[in-house]
């Protein structure tokens, strides 16, 4: 008994020293060392999908870091896929949208059913597609690369993307755009312009989720989180926006809700840590 809890005692300090404010739920297995998006249906699965140059599939991970189930993704074509969203009926987004160079002109979000109740090994998917109307050269000057992105929510009837700045000299500026959530060709909307900080290595958005309340946006980067409160639509971005330093610097890469108040996050493997998944919960 002495020896199992000296053992616990000892995973605690090393995960609170090189996490920070988060806590993790398991290592993600070996073939996800590139995850990128993750949701979650229940309290102890996600599912995640992997980015550019893996497989057109999609993982269910319970929180012992086993794969229960993989789904080939009929129709889809895995340029880049950076985010998953789902909708209140089950329906699941998958935002092949990364676009480190801002030179695509194929910019898609596929449209799944409920993986959860998908009998078979694959499953089959409609596309939306897009543009963004305020992009004229592919790919624009350095200090206008504004159109890489990698993160992706549902409300109502649209789907939410918030790009990521890679320009240079780096901004911090980043859009918020809005599509459809039924498939289709689409000039998407720009809704508004957010600026959350000025510090590159901390300040590129990688992953953003909503509350299933409805009270909440979260917005992930490598070691930070903005959360967003007391918005309106469809410019959620002048409401209240409180910053959270994670207290850790790993390639944080997605971010969902698990309920009102938890988040449950993941990183790449890189430099030799990460490629776990992790919790936090959001304080009052």
């Amino acid at each position: 008994m002495i020896r199992t809890c000296l053992v616990v005692i000892l995973c605690t300090t090393i995960s609170c020293s090189n996490y920070g404010q988060l806590k993790v739920i398991t290592d993600l297995p070996n073939k996800l060392d590139e995850n990128s998006g993750i949701i979650s249906f229940k309290d102890s699965t996600v599912w995640v999908i992997e980015d550019n140059g893996n497989k057109d599939e999609i993982y269910k991970v319970d929180f012992t870091g086993e794969i229960l189930k993989t789904l080939k993704v009929k129709n889809g074509d895995n340029d880049d896929w950076e985010d998953l969203a789902k909708d209140s009926l089950g329906n699941v987004y998958i935002a092949d949208i990364g676009n480190n160079q801002n030179e695509r002109k194929n910019l898609t979000i596929y449209k799944i059913p409920n993986p959860e109740i998908e009998p078979g090994d694959k499953i089959d998917a409609k596309k939306i597609e897009f543009n963004y109307p305020e992009q004229k050269e592919f790919p624009p000057k350095d200090d206008a690369l504004l159109y890489d992105a990698e993160a992706l929510f549902h409300h109502k009837n649209k789907l939410f993307i918030i790009t990521k700045n890679r320009s240079n000299p780096f901004t911090g500026d980043a859009y918020i755009y809005s599509v459809p959530d039924k498939p289709g060709t689409y000039n998407a909307t720009l809704v508004g312009k957010i600026n959350l900080c000025s510090d590159w290595k901390t300040c590129q958005i990688t992953g953003v989720d909503i509350s299933p309340n409805g009270d909440k946006i979260v917005a992930l980067s490598y070691g930070k989180l903005f959360v967003f409160t007391e918005f309106g639509w469809d410019d959620f971005s002048k409401g209240k926006i409180v910053e959270i330093d994670l207290e850790t610097r790993t390639q944080l890469e997605s971010v969902c809700f698990l309920n009102d108040t938890t988040l449950l996050l993941s990183d790449e493997r890189s430099h030799g840590t990460g490629q776990n998944l992790y919790r936090y919960t959001l304080k009052p």
